[in-house]
């Protein structure tokens, strides 16, 4: 079901991918298995929610790859990588690209499953972000071009005046406009309309996992 929250496993040691499926599989939560991150992203749908556990070194594509690969893609599928001693200065590099967590393996059953649960909070805060974005975005969508200046004045903390001012409109042409806006985003107060107007900026993207 594409609502219901899974784990990725992406692992090519046959033995450790069935130990990792078993032991999350134990606790309820949906697994998918793969051998190789090119495997798991012919079948990735991005909207799915859910988390990733890779072993760092796989055929093809590497565990540090795949990381790099999901954060251009500003993927909200948080990353646990699975790593031998030797591996770690990779790890850490993942760790700086985004992602969340690293286990050093031979690692403890409950640090692994602990694991997954932060990365399963930190994937459901993510998609709730975006879901308010792109229900920001929507509501700002129906402005006219003056409409957003006026709004870009006002998120910008400048009153009536200088706002008229800025846009060499009358006060009064000016609080038609504004009023027009609130109506249009269902914003009850001026505070509300700037805290919609900053989560639906361009600048405002939901951040990759990390």
């Amino acid at each position: 079901m594409p609502d219901v929250p899974a784990v990725f496993i992406i692992e090519d040691d046959d033995l450790m991918r069935d130990r990792v499926r078993t032991l999350i599989a134990s606790t309820g939560l949906s697994v998918e298995a793969f051998v190789s991150a090119q495997e798991f992203l012919d079948e990735l749908d991005e909207a799915r929610p859910g988390c990733v556990v890779s072993d760092l070194r796989l055929p093809g594509m590497s565990g540090l790859q795949l990381q790099q690969y999901l954060a251009a893609r500003w993927c909200p599928l948080p990353l646990i990588l699975l790593s031998g001693h030797g591996d770690i200065p990779s790890a850490v590099a993942a760790l700086k690209s985004g992602a969340l967590d690293f286990l050093e393996k031979p690692f403890r059953a409950q640090a692994l499953l602990d694991a997954v649960q932060t990365a399963l909070r930190r994937n459901a805060e993510l998609r709730r972000r975006q879901t308010e974005r792109d229900a920001a975005r929507a509501r700002f969508a129906g402005l006219s071009l003056r409409e957003r200046e006026v709004l870009d004045l006002i998120v910008a903390g400048h009153p009536n005046k200088v706002v008229a001012v800025r846009l060499g409109i009358s006060e009064n042409t000016v609080e038609k406009h504004r009023a027009a806006i609130m109506r249009k985003t269902g914003a009850d107060h001026v505070g509300e309309l700037i805290r919609l107007a900053v989560v639906s900026s361009p600048g405002n993207a939901v951040p990759a996992p990390g």
